[in-house]
């Protein structure tokens, strides 16, 4: 296979590390090894692990800040997976790799979990809206793409929060009242998060927003009911915008009487500017919702949280929409 042949070195090397490896250690003496891709996983494990996160080996596979859509496990990685006992990935298809590793991992113990297995049904389509540059390009017959961006919604970091407890709980059954009392405190911190949501943006003059960029806020915007014109959907692969696309855009901004434009997080500018010069008023402000694909390790130990993200998105939508206070 395609895919298969990709990682066949690197599975040469991981088999030579296990075959090196020491003797494991008494298994009451082992640490609870926990791999994580993405930041919001990360940070919802030491959550959920609570008071026990020191007795735990964690570890964020892409803490360089590297994007998701972009990300390839190195030996090093791989070798990680393969060890730990709880792996926990996203699911779409930026994670084409996970198969593969997983089949070929030594380790008969490893449980894998996915976000898209564990949300299910709550799992949407990438979408496509008016205007949207990359709207259309799918070929006939051809399977619309999993939006993988579930971490944007509250709602749904409930449901995973939950998840994970039961998983920690069944592998770790000693200690598996104390990971569901801190899941439900943690979960019950994010229901508090989600009511100022609603209770801030239910009735905001402004429920149409446009952003000159990616669009990974599909889950977000769906649980509020707020809706957008962007320049591409959020796993698309463009960074330059069209003519057609940003006088569309631009149009939007002046029949919607938009003051901002939003786009993700970076210094990708460029679009949301030439918007704004395509305006009728051109002093339109851009503000910036943070997708999380881009936060490294050393924003983490500075203190950045899932919850400080999302509450920091919760004053830029407030802005956005025009709600005042």
């Amino acid at each position: 296979m395609l895919r298969f042949s990709r990682f066949a070195w690197i599975f040469m090397a991981l088999a030579l590390a296990v075959i090196s490896a020491p003797a494991a250690v008494d298994a009451e003496e082992k640490p609870l090894k926990i791999v994580t891709t993405i930041f919001p996983e990360y940070d919802w494990v030491m959550n959920v692990l609570g008071e026990r996160a020191g007795d735990a080996e964690v570890t964020w596979l892409m803490q360089s800040g590297v994007d998701l859509h972009s990300f390839n496990p190195s030996v090093e990685d791989i070798v990680t997976i393969t060890d730990c006992d709880l792996f926990l990935y996203v699911g779409g298809e930026s994670d084409f790799w996970v198969e593969d590793v997983l089949s070929q991992a030594p380790n008969g113990n490893l449980r894998a979990v996915s976000l898209l297995d564990i949300l299910a049904d709550q799992v949407r389509e990438e979408e496509t809206v008016e205007g949207m540059q990359d709207a259309g390009e799918d070929a006939p017959g051809e399977e619309p793409e999993i939006d993988e961006h579930v971490w944007m919604s509250l709602e749904n970091a409930g449901i995973i929060c939950r998840s994970i407890a039961d998983v920690l709980g069944e592998m770790d059954e000693e200690h598996a009242e104390e990971y569901s009392s801190s899941a439900e405190e943690y979960i019950a911190k994010l229901d508090g998060l989600d009511d100022q949501y609603h209770e801030a943006l239910n009735d905001a003059p402004n429920r149409t927003l446009v952003f000159g960029d990616r669009f990974p806020f599909r889950y977000l915007f769906d649980d509020y009911g707020l809706s957008y014109y962007a320049a591409f959907s959020g796993c698309s692969a463009e960074s330059e915008a069209s003519f057609e696309t940003i006088i569309f855009l631009a149009e939007k901004v002046d029949e919607l009487g938009l003051d901002n434009i939003l786009k993700m997080e970076g210094d990708n500018k460029k679009i949301c500017e030439t918007v704004i010069e395509c305006t009728e008023t051109k002093d339109q402000e851009i503000l910036t919702l943070d997708s999380m694909q881009s936060v490294k390790r050393e924003d983490y130990e500075n203190g950045l949280t899932y919850t400080s993200i999302m509450e920091e998105n919760l004053e830029v939508l407030k802005r956005a929409a025009g709600v005042s206070g």
